[in-house]
């Protein structure tokens, strides 16, 4: 079972970005070609990070079954590092011409999309329709990572997720509450909830990227989906009242009492066991958060107890609801130079077996498809599946085109925007001049 630092951790990537020192060594390290050819890999080498145990062990019982004949010609190989090491490392082995064979991508793609440049990370469009099996990812997962990385698929979906907000069905049956479908009514619903001593939404202040992700899915949902790309193309800034308005709305509730006390030093574990525990009547969070649901010594309201619903129209916006924000965690990608037969056999077999292993042994979601007859673990788990497969339009989240100063500032600012120390206006304009600066 994933553990919530390990959630924790796949929640963060989606709003990192690599920084301009990181770029520099990279590119001096790789120069303009990446070096000569690798020999063949004896081993199915996998560089992973610490954090996150789940692609280890699916890796690990798909060698000992479906994918015993592609273990038995290339054994699989795993070494770890934290995750905070994770892109010197990489580039310390571009640098060597020694990338394993597949490896946890860099912590946001302008790295990735470097090693790309340099020719060390291998074309998968190109190579799964070579192998037959680009048909095995959803749509929906290829699409998150071609807007993530420049238009091509860099990456393998070992997981995919989507967001919205989790809430405790009991607690809004008893309390005559219908599952909002607009703004207004979310805010109603928290409104009463709060009138009956329930705190309404749990969140983390202390990361940030909880806060300000309600601030994107309004955006989207009055803007449409390209009010951020907008922004990244310099069409508009963070600074128009339109914009502005989302952050006010954000305000708002936390004006309003709706996060409860101290949502500033909240950290990510806390508030998920909030929510977990029963005492907040909603979550806004990534499906990788099923995986918390499903394991009962963290979730004492119970699964059955869970729904999902995707962020709320906002009357009179261009978005829709049936466009949902999307990651897909830390992208795996594969060396280009050891991109040989045997590691196509083993991409294959992944490609086939992946989204069914993971969806079986933990409850998890990929951005493979699923197939084999795997009962989901909760009914809330098979909407998310569910939705995951009909999702034909997909956005990002706030931070994703931002550079790295503009998404810590955005991150470390999110709780003094909630709590009242910070203005709708003056944070938009702190995020905007991050954005700015060269």
């Amino acid at each position: 079972m994933i553990t919530d630092s390990s959630a924790a951790r796949r929640a963060r990537l989606a709003g990192m970005t690599a920084s301009a020192a990181a770029m520099a060594v990279l590119v001096s390290a790789c120069g303009g070609t990446g070096g000569g050819s690798a020999s063949p890999a004896k081993n199915f080498s996998y560089l992973s990070v610490t954090e996150n145990t789940t692609v280890k062990t699916a890796l690990t019982t798909l060698s000992k079954g479906a994918c015993k004949t592609a273990q038995d010609a290339q054994p699989l190989k795993v070494e770890t590092v934290p995750q905070a090491g994770l892109d010197q490392k990489l580039q310390l082995l571009a640098g060597q011409n020694a990338l394993p064979v597949q490896f946890a991508a860099g912590n946001a793609p302008a790295l990735t999309q470097q090693l790309a440049a340099s020719g060390q990370v291998a074309d998968l469009e190109k190579e799964l329709k070579k192998l037959g099996v680009y048909d095995q990812l959803e749509p929906a997962a290829v699409s998150t990572i071609k807007a993530l990385y420049g238009g091509k698929l860099d990456v393998l979906p070992y997981e995919y997720n989507i967001e919205g907000i989790f809430y405790n069905k009991k607690v809004f049956a008893a309390n005559g509450i219908a599952v909002p479908g607009t703004w207004a009514e979310l805010t109603s619903a928290a409104a009463k909830l709060e009138a009956k001593g329930i705190q309404p939404f749990s969140a983390s202040g202390q990361q940030g990227w909880p806060l300000t992700r309600l601030i994107s899915g309004y955006l989207y949902r009055s803007l449409g989906p390209d009010a951020l790309k907008d922004v990244a193309d310099g069409k508009a800034k963070l600074t128009d009242p339109k914009y502005v308005k989302a952050a006010a709305e954000v305000a708002a509730l936390g004006k309003k009492g709706y996060f409860g006390k101290g949502v500033g030093s909240i950290d990510y574990d806390t508030a998920m066991n909030q929510f977990l525990s029963g005492k907040a009547a909603m979550l806004y969070m990534g499906s990788w958060a099923l995986a918390n649901i499903a394991d009962p010594k963290q979730d004492t309201i119970g699964a059955a107890n869970v729904g999902f619903m995707p962020f709320p129209a906002v009357t009179g916006g261009t978005g829709s609801i049936d466009q949902y924000p999307s990651n897909v965690g830390l992208g795996i990608a594969l060396g280009a130079k050891s991109f040989d037969k045997n590691t196509g056999d083993w991409v294959s077999c992944i490609t086939k077996n992946y989204g069914s292993t993971a969806l079986k042994d933990q409850g998890t979601i990929s951005g493979f498809k699923v197939n084999t007859d795997v009962k989901d673990a909760s009914e809330v788990a098979g909407q998310v599946r569910r939705t995951i497969s009909s999702s034909k339009q997909n956005v990002l989240w706030f931070e994703a085109l931002f550079s790295t100063k503009a998404t810590t500032v955005s991150q470390t600012n999110a709780a003094g925007l909630v709590n009242g120390s910070l203005s709708p206006e003056k944070f938009m304009q702190t995020v905007q001049d991050a954005l700015s600066s060269k």
